[in-house]
């Protein structure tokens, strides 16, 4: 804007008409990393893989301070490279998949199948009903436990066999024992 005399107006500083209530969120912080429950030995590992890659140590000096093997060194290494490449790729969006989610939608759809089925009961009594159809009679239920095999006639026979040779007084012959078997 000009002013009348020649000269530029000053410009006012817009007010901000909203004030924000919280603070912009903040970059997360190196003072969690390690606060999980991990083991004092894991956290020294990673340390030292760290102070490897970022050059402080050399692999051998890294192996001595971890009293291993250089080899078992360098596959501690490669197995915390490919975790860290595991944790910096793509996740997938939305909501995971837990075996408690997964037990809640499967009674979910449990309880819905019963209903349907509830339903089509009904309504097949009701036609059967209408149509004049007697109900079915309920099926005895099946008693509990063992059934209880019914004796063979071979082992009657044999019995009676042995029974009558015993009454007799002295025993039976071998031979007749013996074809009963058969």
């Amino acid at each position: 804007m000009t002013a009348s005399n020649g000269e530029r107006a000053p410009e006012k500083t817009p007010t901000p008409t909203t004030k924000r209530c919280h603070p912009p969120p903040r970059p997360p912080s190196l003072r969690r990393v390690g606060t999980k429950g991990e083991s004092a030995e894991a956290k020294l590992q990673a340390a030292v893989v760290l102070e490897v890659l970022g050059g402080i140590r050399t692999p051998t000096d890294a192996a001595g301070a971890l009293g291993i093997s250089l080899p078992r060194y360098y596959v501690l290494e490669g197995r915390a490279l490919e975790g860290l490449l595991g944790a910096l790729g793509p996740r997938p969006r939305g909501p995971r998949r837990s075996a408690e989610r997964e037990l809640v939608h499967v009674r979910r759809d449990l309880e819905r199948v019963e209903r349907e089925r509830a339903r089509a009961q009904a309504l097949l009594r009701a036609q059967g009903r209408a149509l004049g159809l007697k109900a079915p009679e309920p099926a005895k239920p099946k008693t509990p436990g063992k059934k209880r095999r019914k004796p063979a006639a071979r082992a009657l026979r044999a019995a009676a066999l042995l029974r009558s040779a015993g009454l007799e007084g002295g025993g039976g012959k071998e031979e007749d024992v013996l074809q009963v078997k058969a």
